[in-house]
């Protein structure tokens, strides 16, 4: 019997240390001796380890564990790539050093948060670079990079490439064409001056989430808990994106919550209160920052479009305001846990806004969506920052927000709004200028083109000012409209004649003397300077008998 008993216990101690032999990080391998400052650098690591599901951190989490050259503890999160439970699996850490001296770091297995497996210390150089790095809060007027240089975003929405099956109904064989792909709309973009993009995690693009069901000609079913194709795309949308210069409001959007996707099932009205879902998001989370988070690219995460509207699905039964604003609350909160290299954070609004939703302190800048109305974008931008100390962006705007009407019937409207939500937005406390809707559209007319008229004149007022804009007193006679900023040491003036007949207007700066007696004026429509001559300059400095043509508009810029 005690001979029976002591093979029992040697099997069984055999049996736990094999357990604990499994559970061990292999190998981490860079392909660097060195890191290059604001520049992507990753870790090939393997692992021995079982597992039913390797993107549930409640049961596998794999954490990169670096202290910076300033002594600050970071926790980057690593990602599962490939391998079968029980045998050695494929694991990657995506980093990118936003200081410049010498890092130490380790690596972490945990299994159920019990940690069970740690790596001998190593540390490895990061090297100064040109680079920027990643975009953070500045001021109400910019957003700030890594090294310290403004930024405004300028662009439009971008929220999806074609989909098989459109339902607009003048617009069907437009949206359906092939040409709307990442590959040819966001160089495009660049080329015309164009910065920044808002685009859509969702069922039928970047479909991260699912494995059936999605309309677009552009992934296949697949049984995976990630889709392959999915990711590949967004891992070259980032690249791409990168390559540009361009930054991505990224809508994460709440992913699925269905069973047949392999989903913890449960009602929208549930999502933003049920343990589970709230903890299947968060990993959801972890996976977006671990493969993605490392690139300067993402110029945002944004948790939802129009929350409101999802809130008032149900008109006769809406989510409470409270389950959503906590649920706001605690995810901005983990994200800004999880994610070491500190990316923006917002969520946006259709028209209603929730008690409570614009003052959470880790989101970093509010939104709404303004249509059929670009004369409010100053004053909501305006208002909202100052009842909110807190940047105000508009994420959608446009002349009309209804797919099902015929857009050509009033295409010199949607221009002409397409073009001033910019100026205003130019002139406004907003880090990123209003970003139109209707890409398809604006493409096809080429008006989105018009990008780089107002790009030349925000480069020369980022340039002046450093990224400082102080708005002046300014008053025009004869209904023109008028802003005026002061960057630096240059003011300027932008004028519209939202009328039908010229105007000859005069214009009062309630400024300091100016130091010259001429100035440049910048014509909005052809994007050309001319010598602007004779200006007043007193206290109250004037610029007389301006001719304003109907419709039209003018930047003045004096010093």
């Amino acid at each position: 019997m005690y001979r029976i008993f002591s093979i029992l216990s040697v099997i069984f101690l055999l049996t736990i240390q094999f357990s604990k032999a499994q559970d061990k990080i292999e190998s981490a391998v860079t392909a660097s001796a060195n890191l290059s400052q604001y520049e992507k650098s990753e870790w090939n690591l393997q692992i021995s380890t079982s597992f039913e599901n390797p993107y549930l951190q409640e049961e596998l989490a794999l954490n990169m564990i670096l202290t910076t050259p300033s002594g600050k503890e970071l926790i980057l999160p690593c990602y599962y790539e490939s391998g079968q439970s029980g045998q050695v699996s494929n694991w990657k850490a995506r980093f990118l050093p936003q200081e410049v001296g010498n890092y130490s770091y380790n690596f972490e297995l945990w299994k159920k948060y019990k940690l069970v497996h740690t790596t001998a210390e190593q540390s490895i150089l990061s090297k100064k670079s040109k680079k920027k790095g990643i975009l953070k809060a500045g001021d109400n007027w910019t957003f700030r990079f890594d090294n310290g240089e403004a930024f405004r975003g300028i662009g439009e929405n971008i929220c999806w490439e074609s989909r098989a099956s459109d339902d607009s109904k003048y617009f069907k064989s437009l949206h359906e064409k092939p040409k709307y792909n990442y590959e040819e709309m966001l160089p495009a973009l660049a080329s015309y001056g164009g910065n920044y993009f808002r685009t859509w995690i969702c069922s039928w693009n970047l479909p991260l989430d699912w494995k059936s069901g999605i309309n677009s000609n552009r992934y296949t079913n697949s049984d995976a808990y990630y889709h392959p194709e999915a990711i590949r795309k967004m891992d070259r949308l980032v690249e791409l994106s990168d390559s540009l210069g361009l930054y991505i409001m990224l809508t994460l959007g709440p992913g699925t919550y269905d069973e047949k996707h392999g989903r913890y099932q449960t009602s929208t009205q549930d999502f933003f209160i049920d343990p589970k879902a709230r903890a299947q998001y968060k990993n959801r989370l972890r996976f977006i920052v671990a493969r993605w988070g490392y690139s300067p690219a993402i110029g945002a995460w944004e948790f939802f479009n129009e929350i409101d509207n999802i809130q008032f699905r149900n008109a006769g039964n809406p989510i409470p305001s409270p389950h959503i604003v906590q649920w706001h609350e605690e995810m901005s909160n983990y994200l800004k846990q999880i994610d070491p290299f500190d990316h923006l954070i917002t969520t946006s609004i259709s028209h209603r806004d929730l008690p409570g939703l614009n003052s959470i302190q880790s989101i970093d800048f509010n939104q709404k969506h303004i249509y059929k109305n670009n004369r409010a974008l100053p004053t909501t931008i305006n208002n909202y920052t100052k009842d909110f100390n807190k940047p105000y962006v508009i994420g959608e705007f446009g002349y009309e927000y209804d797919w099902q009407k015929d857009f050509n019937q009033f295409g010199a409207e949607m221009d002409s709004d397409f073009k001033r939500g910019l100026w205003y937005g130019l002139f406004s406390s907003t880090p990123v200028l209003p970003l139109s809707w209707w890409w398809e559209f604006f493409d096809d007319r080429g008006t989105d083109r018009y990008i780089l008229n107002v790009r030349k004149i925000m480069d020369q007022m980022l340039e002046s000012g450093k990224g400082e804009f102080n708005v002046l007193p300014v008053t025009a006679t004869e209904g023109v409209e008028i802003y005026a900023v002061k960057c630096g040491a240059k003011i300027y003036v932008y004028a519209y004649n939202p009328s039908t007949e010229s105007k000859k207007t005069s214009i009062q700066l309630n400024s300091t003397q100016l130091k010259k007696k001429s100035g440049k004026v910048y014509d909005c429509e052809s994007a050309t300077f001319s010598t602007l001559k004779n200006i007043e300059s007193t206290k109250n400095s004037l610029l007389n008998d301006i001719s304003m043509e109907a419709g039209k508009d003018k930047v003045f810029i004096l010093e």
